[in-house]
């Protein structure tokens, strides 16, 4: 049976839980996009995957706490083996810049998955390496059965950053998926 990997594209096409907007792009729209060829790219390398936006018009629930909890519901019920959900970062200095992850604990399975993508993205993007930090409060990481990552791809803020993410996306997915398969001892 193949592995089966949850692409959560973080946030809604418009509130409730829409994302950050930064340097003209918006995070929902950039994080559909490289999730989508995430997806190819891991399903060309034999894992299953499902997206919690497979269309760019889809909206997950009526506020941030439901929209979180169909995402959550969704990959724990399909059986995910891991969680991956992509985002953009944001800060109020525009120099702020790179990649970086989210567990719910170090020294766990997805503490190790979120090192192999980091080191995998930044092979790719050439953005920095920020590193893995707990976050056992955020809700995709302590409502999910299976190892999850949530993952910070760039600053939004950064104008670098951000047009980097909106007009080459497939560094994104391929630098992702890089690190997960690598992670698998697929790659």
């Amino acid at each position: 049976m193949a592995i089966k990997i949850y692409i959560d594209q973080g946030h809604n096409p418009v509130n409730p839980n829409a994302g950050a907007e930064g340097n003209g792009y918006r995070e929902q729209d950039l994080v559909y996009e490289i999730g989508q060829r995430l997806a190819e790219i891991l399903q060309a390398n034999g894992l299953e995957t499902r997206l919690s936006r497979p269309f760019p018009d889809t909206q997950l629930g009526t506020s941030t706490a439901t929209s979180l909890a169909a995402r959550v519901n969704d990959a724990n019920a399909w059986g995910a083996d891991y969680f991956i959900s992509l985002h953009t970062n944001a800060a109020v200095t525009p120099t702020a810049s790179g990649s970086e992850a989210y567990v719910f604990r170090l020294g766990t399975t997805a503490s190790a998955l979120a090192q192999s993508i980091l080191l995998q993205l930044q092979y790719a993007t050439g953005l920095p390496n920020r590193g893995v930090f707990a976050r056992p409060t955020l809700y995709v990481l302590r409502r999910t059965r299976m190892p999850a990552v949530l993952l910070e791809m760039g600053f939004i803020s950064n104008p670098y950053d951000a047009a980097l993410m909106a007009e080459q996306p497939w560094l994104f997915a391929n630098g992702i998926a890089n690190g997960i398969l690598a992670f698998l001892g697929i790659l």
